[in-house]
């Protein structure tokens, strides 16, 4: 069995750096830091990591960690005096339906909703 190393997301973590370096970069909230975090993972500009060195560091950039980035990413930005927009997460409805793909779906309808955009 394969362990898995309990991570760090704290503020001083690796994530919290990574936030703060893509949000001195675009000076902007979530989610359109969402879209900077996306092109500085891509291009490796965040120590030479890109997506997979930084999903071993928290920063997970898929649907499935939409979540817990957009709650570390109001932490950070508030902590470091920042107004985000307050992020309401609303609970998700049961649907029946068992595909990760309309869990992934249902969990960025619920983030879109919740930020206000829909």
């Amino acid at each position: 069995m394969e362990s898995r190393a309990i991570l760090d997301m704290s503020l001083t973590s690796d994530a919290a750096e990574f936030v703060r370096f893509c949000h001195r970069r675009r000076r902007v909230a979530w989610p359109e830091l969402y879209d900077e975090m996306c092109l500085v993972a891509s291009r490796g500009l965040f120590r030479g990591w890109g997506p997979g060195e930084l999903a071993d560091h928290g920063v997970v950039l898929s649907l499935f960690g939409c979540t817990s980035l957009a709650m570390l990413v109001h932490r950070v930005l508030e902590a470091d005096g920042v107004r985000p927009p307050k992020v309401v997460l609303l609970a998700r409805r049961p649907s029946g339906r068992e595909s990760d793909e309309d869990e992934a779906v249902d969990c960025r309808r619920t983030l879109v909703r919740a930020l206000g955009m829909a």
